[in-house]
């Protein structure tokens, strides 16, 4: 089920309904949840379920869903199973014929895709931007032929290195950086690689970060 990614106003009555009526609650990061789960005033055992130890505990967690078990899964931030070890435990669910239900609610990548101001009608979502420079060189050169926007996430002491690789590869491509989404901090800018350096440059870069990046324009627009 989602849970906020910043403002905690963006829960929902059916997700906080299913937290009370859960007999477990499965978190990525323990401590994250349990401050959630005091702000609403709901206690309930959390079970630890991270990319580090869900071969180890997925299978104990099937026998309990096996059993009739209510078990909820979440999150840090957002939609579990994208870009976290959800998926792995929703596969195995499936696998031996466990209903699965799904709690809609806040994640960061429509909401960014939204500001951009980039074509909405047809995007990818690709996942954290790739650290090795092979990986990038070819993210970058697929980039340069796709016409839909792209949408992915990059950790704030990568956006610099980012950044400057979109600057020599694709230095007229629009991008949108964006920052903190729901929270105090909510930042959006817009422009090219180059002008977005000039932004982010000599100051600390925190945060949850999102960049979207326009599409090749494509023949028939106008």
């Amino acid at each position: 089920m989602s849970t906020p990614i910043g403002n905690l106003g963006d829960m929902t009555f059916r997700g906080l309904e299913t937290l009370k009526q859960a007999q477990a609650i499965l978190a990525e990061d323990t401590r994250h949840t349990r401050k959630l789960l005091g702000h609403f005033g709901i206690q309930k055992r959390l079970v630890s379920y991270h990319d580090f130890n869900k071969e180890r505990v997925t299978p104990s967690l099937i026998r309990r869903l096996k059993k009739g078990e209510n078990l909820a899964l979440v999150t840090d931030a957002g939609t579990p199973g994208i870009s976290d070890p959800g998926f792995y435990i929703v596969r195995a669910a499936l696998a031996e014929h466990i209903p699965v239900r799904i709690i809609p609610g806040a994640n960061a990548i429509l909401p960014a895709l939204v500001l951009s101001g980039f074509p909405t009608d047809s995007f990818c979502f690709e996942g954290f931007f790739p650290k090795k420079r092979g990986e990038v060189e070819g993210v970058l050169q697929a980039l340069g032929k796709e016409s839909r926007t792209a949408i992915f996430f990059v950790s704030p002491h990568r956006l610099l290195k980012v950044l400057e690789a979109f600057s020599k590869s694709l230095p007229s491509r629009k991008l949108a950086i964006a920052r903190e989404l729901t929270k105090l901090h909510e930042e959006i800018c817009r422009g090219t690689a180059s002008e977005l350096l000039e932004i982010f440059s000599g100051r600390r870069v925190r945060g949850e970060i999102v960049l979207v990046v326009k599409g090749k324009p494509r023949k028939d627009s106008p």
